[in-house]
Order: structure tokens, then C-alpha cells, then sequence
């Protein structure tokens, strides 16, 4: 795995404090947001790496790790271990000596440069990986497959419908490759739904605004709305009130993994009042104001 300068990457120098790391992290997350920067995928890429490094230095025992190991910083406490019982086996061996020297053959052999049998035979899980993957709601209204690379891996995965923003799943063994013949890592996908609907979603339910014309409102009648997947007719009750909330049943957003299983619709009728009244709706209006 390539290592990643993530001082570099904020723009700051190793002894940054944590207040200088969240100045650098804010003012580059402003720059290369997606919202400023619509489409450009060198700036979404560039975001993803101003997280990632923010992620590990703002925290101080990962950038402590991270300091000491580099690249391999989230195997520092398998190192650790590693070390101590390296240094317990030599001390039951009466071995008098114990140095740094010792760790570096050890750290030598892990990686292949040594000649350790021991140090060959340790093995290590590898990296866990971390993805996060933007979808529009109508995206994940219908199950589907999406085509991701990973460290310039493709992967086929099937997006079942119903993911919510910021729900996360693991894929097993999708991760970094393990040190000396150990275990592949996880690969965690982290979804970002964006909505540019008219709906608003709060968990499987839907949630939207109605124009509803004065003279349907008063006298009743039968109107067409929109769902997530088509048209619907509503009866509309005569004297309802501005505000009034009507129900779609199983109109909403399907369930996560439960099949033919959905939300509902949640509907509230704005009743629209009528302009540029000609003369004679005027002398209507006058003469319904009397009647009242």
C-alpha cells in the first residue's frame, strides 16, 4: 500500500496543533466540497483525502500511531504485540540482549527483507478499506447494481433498494491484501444520498406539498397527485382546510431488504387563493361575504 503524507495533504507541518489541524481541514473541505464543485471529479477525489487525513490526525492516538508506523499505522497494536512476545521469548531463552536492532530485524522479516523464520511466519490481517459512494434517492428506489473501483479493482455490487444517507455496509475480505499470507481486510461503504426530489424522506415514509385550488378545497372533488413512481388519484373532502394532511399507504420508500414492503405517502394540501379576480368573480365573492 502507497503511503499517504496526510500532513502534506492539509498543508501543515508535523507538530501542527489540533487547533491549526481543524483550521487546515475546514478551509480545504470548503474549497473542494462537492457542492462547490459539481462534477469535478479531481475535487471529489481531493475531498475524500482532506476526510481521510483529517480523520487520523484530529484523533491523537491515531496520529501517534500513525506518526511511529506510517502506512501500517492501523497494525500498530499487532506490532506492538509482536514485540513484546518477541522480547519474552528472548528473555525465556536467556538471551541477554534486547534492543531496537531486535524490532527492526523483526519489522525486516515481516515485509521480506529478513531472514527471520519467525518473523515470516507472523501474520497480519490486512487494511480495512473505506468508501463512500453517492447515490440520488431515485437511485435506491429500485434494487440495482453499481460498478465501484477500489485501488483500481472493480467491484459489482448489488445496492439493495431502500439504503438510507449515510447507512453503512461491509463487504468482507474486499480490503487490503494481509501481511505474510494473513487475512485480506473489510471494505466498508459509506452511502451519501443526495435528493433533488420534491419529496422529503424520513426513514420509509415520503413526505410532500399539494396545491390545492379554493374551489376544490370548498366543494370537493378528485385530483391527481404525484408518487415516487407514478400518479395517483385523491378525493378530495369539500370544506378541508389549508394545512390538512392526507395518507398514501405503501406509497412511500420500499423497506431496506424487505421485499414488497414499503412507506407511505404523507401529503399536506396548500390551498392556493385565487388572483387577478375579474369583475364579475369580484361581485360573487361580495355577495358570498354577505351571505355569511
Amino acid at each position: 500500500m502507497t503511503f499517504i503524507d496526510y500532513y502534506k495533504i492539509l498543508g501543515i507541518p508535523k507538530k501542527a496543533s489540533k487547533e491549526e489541524i481543524k483550521k487546515a481541514y475546514r478551509k480545504l473541505a470548503r474549497k473542494y466540497h462537492p457542492d462547490v464543485n459539481p462534477g469535478d471529479k479531481d475535487a471529489e477525489k481531493k475531498f475524500k483525502e482532506i476526510n481521510e487525513a483529517n480523520e487520523v490526525l484530529s484523533n491523537p492516538e491515531n496520529r501517534e500511531k500513525y506518526d511511529q508506523y506510517g502506512k501500517d499505522w492501523k497494525h500498530a497494536e499487532e506490532f506492538e504485540k509482536a514485540k513484546q512476545q518477541q522480547y519474552t521469548s528472548r528473555q525465556q531463552s536467556r538471551y541477554e540482549q534486547s534492543s531496537d536492532e531486535d524490532f527492526s530485524d523483526f519489522f525486516s522479516s515481516m515485509f521480506g527483507g529478513g531472514q527471520s523464520g519467525r518473523g515470516r511466519s507472523m501474520q497480519f490481517r490486512g487494511q480495512d478499506f473505506n468508501a463512500e459512494l453517492e447515490l440520488r434517492l431515485e437511485d435506491v428506489y429500485h434494487t440495482h447494481k453499481r460498478t465501484l473501483t477500489i485501488n483500481g479493482k472493480n467491484i459489482r455490487l448489488t445496492i439493495p433498494a431502500g439504503v438510507r444517507n449515510g447507512q453503512v455496509i461491509k463487504i468482507k475480505k474486499y480490503g487490503g491484501e494481509g501481511i505474510n499470507g494473513g487475512p485480506r481486510g473489510d471494505l466498508t461503504i459509506r452511502f451519501s444520498i443526495v435528493n433533488n426530489t420534491k419529496f422529503r424522506r424520513d426513514e420509509d415514509n415520503l413526505y410532500t406539498t399539494v396545491d390545492l385550488d379554493l374551489y376544490t378545497a370548498l366543494l370537493g372533488g378528485e385530483i391527481t397527485v404525484d408518487t415516487f413512481d407514478g400518479k395517483a388519484k385523491l378525493k378530495v373532502k369539500p370544506e378541508t382546510p389549508n394545512g390538512t394532511q392526507v395518507k398514501l399507504k405503501g406509497k412511500g420508500f420500499p423497506v431496506y431488504k424487505k421485499e414488497r414492503q414499503a412507506g407511505d405517502i404523507y401529503i399536506t394540501y396548500t390551498i392556493k387563493i385565487p388572483t387577478n379576480l375579474s369583475s364579475k368573480e369580484k361581485e360573487l365573492f361580495q355577495e358570498l361575504a354577505k351571505l355569511r
